[in-house]
């Protein structure tokens, strides 16, 4: 399995208020229940398109989940592992994953960190399962594409 790294860049001193996204067509996001709400509200702030588990199938399973994402063509945002045991051992098709790996502590941060790296890799979240940590998000290619 081909695995990339991306590493977030440096937030620029001389332009604090310059933002370093690009303008991108708003991407589409499913956001399980596990998911950091700070998160969704500063996706939904930079234009992307984000629903929630708990809005339109509360307390679903894993699977039900998945198979939700897909239907509506989503990248699942999660920080459930279990996602990944779906993904690559029961082959169970996706429109790309982004797990969340990530302290409490660190969470603030992310929210930057997270909007960039929809705004530099939105081509290849369709077609990847995501971890993302504070340091870095890691890129593996998901063996079973959903195909609508």
């Amino acid at each position: 399995m081909r695995q990339t790294r991306f590493h977030w860049s440096t937030p620029s001193l001389s332009q604090p208020d310059a933002s370093p996204l690009c303008p991108i067509a708003a991407m589409r996001f499913l956001a399980d229940e596990s998911f950091d709400f700070r998160l969704v509200r500063a996706l939904q702030a930079h234009g992307h398109d984000v629903i929630t588990v708990s809005d339109h199938a509360p307390a679903a399973d894993d699977a039900t989940v998945m198979r939700l994402a897909v239907s509506e063509n989503r990248v699942l945002l999660t920080e459930d592992k279990d996602f990944g045991w779906l993904v690559y051992v029961s082959g169970m098709p996706a429109c790309g994953v982004i797990l969340l790996r990530c302290p409490e502590a660190k969470r603030n941060e992310m929210q930057r960190k997270l909007a960039e790296l929809v705004s530099t890799h939105a081509v290849e979240l369709g077609t990847a399962f995501v971890v993302v940590t504070p340091d870095k998000a890691r890129f593996s290619k998901l063996p079973n594409l959903a195909r609508g």
